[in-house]
């Protein structure tokens, strides 16, 4: 952890079904000193209707809606490899289930998290799933109303589930101007919780100023390369871009030090005796 943010870095979907992609990812995240990555699973029968997933939609794996979500998918094999590799990095890895079949696959690991994405708070019956799993869990609060955060948390409190919220603006890439990162410090007034960032912009400005609002986590997707394939490639960060969040967010953290009002340093004594050489004291 960086100034006590626990730092994820949100794979997603943009391994676009590759393993190797993903190992090039959680290796990045690891080298970046990122706490965790995440990753996204669904049952595509369950969260897409048929309609939905026969609509015509070119994509490098075929010409319907049913080819991208599937290739987007991985099994449980793949799954155990993406276990093993994580804990052979010693990185931690979680996902946000997105239907109640997903969220009982991942129990099939020994993740110390859930997550619940942005698009899944309005379903109560699912947060309740969630929060009966009695395991830390992520919040997202995209695209929700504050009566639809109050019912969240309500769920998780009345479960006696852990749990945070994160502020987050559900656009790709979202625009500085819609941050509104206030909101951090309303949400913990109002809720008395922990608070963390999911952020969508473009760079990490809005990132760095979350973190003086004392969030406890920052979620950034990340990518190989912006310019792949995938509708979440351009709301991420390549690796130069995570390695300088985190290098900046230390340099932050070194740089607010102490009140030391009237503190000369032992460089500024030798630099004072120079440029006052002049003045007669």
């Amino acid at each position: 952890m960086i100034n006590n943010i626990y730092l994820i870095a949100e794979i997603g979907i943009n391994h676009n079904g590759d393993l190797d992609i993903v190992k090039k990812l959680i290796d990045n995240a690891k080298v970046a000193n990122f706490d965790a990555v995440k990753f996204q699973k669904r049952t595509i029968e369950k969260v897409y209707t048929k309609e939905s997933l026969d609509t015509p939609r070119e994509s490098p794996w075929g010409t319907t809606n049913r080819q991208q979500k599937e290739a987007l998918e991985f099994n449980l094999d793949e799954y155990k490899e993406i276990d093993e590799y994580c804990r052979y990095k010693k990185i931690d890895w979680f996902a946000s289930a997105w239907d109640l079949e997903s969220l009982d696959f991942l129990e099939k690991f020994n993740l110390k998290f859930n997550k619940i994405a942005s698009a899944m708070i309005v379903d109560k019956k699912f947060l309740k799933a969630v929060a009966e799993k009695k395991k830390y869990t992520f919040i997202s609060t995209g695209m929700s109303t504050l009566e639809e955060i109050k019912d969240a948390v309500e769920i998780f409190r009345e479960i006696h589930c852990p749990f945070e919220l994160m502020h987050c603006v559900s656009t790709y890439p979202m625009k500085p101007e819609d941050a509104n990162l206030k909101t951090i410090v309303a949400l913990k007034e109002m809720f008395n919780c922990k608070v963390g960032y999911s952020g969508h912009e473009s760079g990490i400005a809005v990132s760095l100023a979350a973190s003086f609002f004392e969030i406890s986590s920052l979620e950034r997707h990340i990518t190989l390369d912006r310019t792949m394939y995938g509708s979440d490639q351009a709301a991420s960060l390549e690796f130069n871009g995570m390695k300088n969040l985190t290098s900046s967010l230390k340099k932050m953290s070194i740089a607010i030090g102490e009140n030391k009002i009237g503190y000369v340093t032992d460089e500024e004594k030798l630099i004072a005796k120079k440029l006052r050489a002049h003045i007669k004291i």
